[in-house]
């Protein structure tokens, strides 16, 4: 300003519309900033102008020079109400200082992390520059929602020293969410540091990428049933495990809500299983009386620990079983079912177990209603009946004298016995016909001849009357 007042100065010093380019047209250096507009600058307020600049790796540290290159306009004189404006353009140039200080790269990452779990991320930092570091602070972030580093997306560790060329290893606790699905999940990080002058630097930019284990997963087939309505009995089966890695201390585990089936034991352990590999289970299980046969879906889980020893579930199993329908767990026959009219026999039952396991102190006790009745002997004693054996129970049993010879009575019979696990059980009741024939010898029946004594005695008695 040559000439003029206080309130027009601003006026004729301040460059508008200013356009900064750099270039490094001498240097191995690269400006990677294009053209920016940094619009108007005044004699009271500089700027700064950030460059985005790239220095190969064989560049010789050393002092380089940047070609600055701005475009502006500006008020070369105002008189009155007429302003007089020009374009300018002027160069400059910029000193940049390529100095020795250490570098980083991020040059792997691992994880043995699987999806739906957690584990260690281990990334591997080398130190690329030409001067140590140390109190380095190595800051690693997610830039995905499915991975977590620590208890959030970033996650920081120290490291006392990193020598030129030195590649240090790096741990960071990680964890994928179970819906992330299997690819590789990106990473930026930096890395804080002094100098060996203890100035402070800052390396930024440092990015990698790191692909989860994929989700532990087990299959089962092969299965078979041994299940009825109103027994107990076994699933049996084949689990695989379809995982990448080994699963300790398999538990193959009966997963449903159903009322019908009872697990006589919820779990049933297995042991290790490799990846790949596969192993029989049994699962015993119990199906209520009031259940329907018939093929049924049956839920299952396994639950393992991995290598850190952590409890971990899988619950994506389900199988078909084959439940059979209701059966009498006893057969009962009477190998002469006949008695005479008015007499006393002993019975002999074949009892014949029906179930899959042995009946321990099976006690049978018989019932008979009118005109049947037991006699002492209405109980029948065997310590052990194997599956599918028969033996041979002795009952003692009587006609009163209301049983008509050519009819048929039954008789009932039920079991007390313990089961193979020592519960005792109560079996269904069983009947069993009796047929009543007429005494041997052709006399008449009793209660005929009972009839005809007392139609003898009447008649004697009005005789006798008559002869008073």
């Amino acid at each position: 300003m040559d000439l003029g007042t206080s309130e027009t100065r601003e006026i004729v010093t301040t460059a508008r519309n200013v356009r900064l380019t750099a270039e490094a047209d001498d240097s191995p250096l690269t400006v990677e900033t294009e053209t920016q507009a940094l619009g108007a600058v005044t004699d009271t307020t500089p700027r700064e102008v950030p460059l985005s600049v790239t220095v190969p790796n064989d560049t010789e540290p050393g002092n380089y020079e940047l070609d600055v290159e701005l475009e502006y306009s500006y008020t070369h004189q105002q008189s009155g109400d007429v302003t007089y404006d020009r374009e300018r353009t002027v160069t400059a140039e910029a000193e940049v200082e390529v100095t020795n200080d250490a570098r980083f790269r991020i040059v792997n990452v691992t994880t043995d992390s699987q999806i739906d779990d957690q584990g260690i991320l281990e990334a591997e930092i080398r130190n690329v520059g030409a001067t140590g570091a140390r109190d380095a602070t190595v800051t690693l972030e997610s830039m995905s929602a499915g991975l977590g580093l620590g208890q959030e997306a970033t996650d920081a560790a120290r490291i006392d020293s990193i020598a030129p060329g030195e590649t240090v290893t790096v741990p960071y606790d990680a964890s994928f969410t179970s819906t992330a699905p299997n690819r590789q999940y990106p990473i930026s990080g930096l890395v804080s540091f002094e100098t060996p002058d203890g100035i402070p630097h800052v390396d930024e930019g440092l990015s990698a990428g790191v692909t989860p284990l994929s989700e532990q997963t087990f299959a089962v087939d092969n299965t078979e049933s041994t299940l009825r309505v109103g027994e107990d009995g076994d699933l049996t089966g084949t689990v695989t495990n379809d995982g990448p890695v080994a699963a300790n201390n398999v538990v193959v585990q009966y997963a449903g809500d159903s009322d019908s089936v009872i697990p006589i034991e919820r779990s049933t352990a297995v042991g290790t299983i490799e990846s790949g590999e596969s192993t029989d289970f049994t699962l015993p299980l119990s199906i209520g009386g009031e259940a329907e046969s018939g093929l049924r879906s049956l839920d299952l889980a396994v639950q393992y620990r991995n290598d850190d020893g952590e409890a971990r579930r899988y619950s994506e199993l389900a199988v078909d079983a084959a439940v059979a329908p209701e059966r009498d767990r006893f057969s009962v026959a009477v190998e002469n079912r006949t008695i005479d009219a008015g007499g006393t026999r002993t019975v002999a039952v074949t009892v014949t177990n029906n179930l899959e396991e042995a009946a321990s102190d099976v006690e049978a006790r018989l019932f008979a209603n009118d005109p049947l009745e037991t006699g002492d002997t209405d109980t029948g004693y065997v310590q052990s009946l194997g599956p599918g054996e028969t033996t041979t129970m002795t009952f003692e049993l009587t006609t009163t004298g209301s049983a008509t010879p050519g009819s048929t009575y039954p008789v009932s019979l039920d079991f007390r016995y313990d089961d193979a696990d020592g519960d005792s059980q109560l079996s269904d009741t069983y009947r069993v016909p009796i047929d009543v024939t007429a005494s041997e010898g052709g006399g008449l029946p009793l209660p005929v001849i009972v009839v005809g004594l007392l139609v003898v005695a009447t008649g004697a008695l009005v005789i006798y009357r008559r002869r008073q």
